[in-house]
């Protein structure tokens, strides 16, 4: 998590003021184990960084977790495992809310921002194997193995690559996917973000880590989102210190790649983003339901990634959700166009078709 820089003598004089009356901020997270390690980690950060304050964590349901036995793509909603703990942060019931930011949509609701981006961890996908099949790999996988995934995306680019497995959506949290491949015969293996193994100590169980040669990730994963309420200065000013720089450019390259081709879980939509020498990468691609039709293109940006919270304009508007006053806007502004001309690149080619027969198709069945 990141907190260095000036940050610390910053964070110091805001617990002096705030010391005496001992305020509690209220934490908004999802329920499950992941969400309330994730938020654990933040607000351990926080409490570092400002002793003088309280914590309150606040864990509730969403929708998406509610909803087991249909596959996201199906729901038609959004915000599957945003809006209850956005009514909570509308109606004042927390401060802000910790999110798995490729859960958070690229248009946030009127009145909400993404305060913070926290430091990425590894943004691939994982594969873990039923107990019979530890030591293979997706290519060495029985012909007809089922494979399991919720994702649309993971799904179209490894039948591409893998046409002699069957994949089939899975649902429910970490622990309860992981229990349906371990006591079930019915999956040879799922496909799991590697942060979230991660996060909750499963290392053994990474089989196969795929790389974005393999398999693209989805916009902003592996990093943390923290939404507030952009009204709420002093919360902002409170969770901007944990602004990862580089992961904060990345992922608005990636959102606003994203929001420009109107892609969303419907559709199968993945990313790639490398900083190196000044220069953000980036490739993007879209895929076909069933990954027999596929576009992608890489470009590249040349960006500074800023020194730790140099002091940004005070009141720039949102990027793709996004409110980074601690970060300088111009490289801010070339991220988000790299992710605008990139969508641009693919939509002068043809991506729009593969998009709209995806989105048709998926609505369809």
């Amino acid at each position: 998590m990141s907190g260095t820089g000036n940050g610390n003598d910053e964070a110091s004089a805001t617990t002096e003021a705030s010391s005496p009356r001992m305020r509690v901020i209220r934490v908004g997270t999802r329920k499950s184990q992941l969400a309330r390690i994730q938020t654990d980690s933040v607000v351990a950060t926080l409490k570092t960084l400002y002793p003088g304050l309280r914590f309150e964590i606040i864990a509730m349901s969403t929708t998406g977790d509610k909803i087991l036995d249909t596959a996201l793509s199906k729901i038609g909603e959004k915000s599957l495992f945003t809006k209850e703990l956005e009514h909570a942060l509308e109606k004042n019931e927390v401060d802000l809310v910790v999110h798995s930011l490729k859960d958070l949509p690229t248009v946030l609701p009127p009145g909400f921002t993404v305060g913070a981006i926290c430091k990425r961890e590894n943004p691939c996908d994982a594969v873990v194997f039923h107990p019979k099949f530890v030591g293979k790999t997706l290519a060495t996988l029985p012909e007809r193995s089922v494979v399991g995934t919720s994702s649309l995306r993971r799904a179209a680019q490894l039948q591409r690559k893998f046409p002699h497995l069957e994949f089939k959506s899975i649902r429910g949290n970490l622990n309860t996917r992981l229990r349906k491949l371990d006591e079930q015969q019915e999956f040879s293996a799922i496909i799991l973000a590697v942060a979230g193994l991660q996060r909750m100590g499963w290392h053994n169980r990474v089989g196969q880590i795929l790389h974005p040669e393999e398999c693209m990730y989805a916009v902003g994963q592996g990093a943390l989102g923290v939404e507030v309420r952009a009204k709420d200065q002093d919360i902002l000013d409170l969770v901007g210190v944990l602004h990862d720089p580089e992961t904060l450019l990345r992922c608005i390259a990636e959102r606003a790649f994203l929001k420009h081709l109107e892609g969303g879980c419907s559709v199968p939509v993945a990313v790639h983003t490398a900083m190196k020498d000044g220069q953000l990468y980036m490739t993007g691609g879209v895929w076909s339901l069933d990954g027999s039709d596929t576009m992608q293109e890489t470009m590249q940006a040349s960006i500074q990634v800023p020194a730790q919270h140099e002091d940004g304009p005070e009141d720039d508007p949102q990027l793709v959700g996004i409110t980074a006053r601690n970060i300088p806007r111009g490289p801010q502004l070339a991220a988000e166009n790299l992710g605008i001309s990139l969508a641009n690149l693919l939509l002068n080619k043809g991506a729009k078709n593969i998009l709209d027969v995806a989105r048709q198709l998926n609505d369809a069945h």
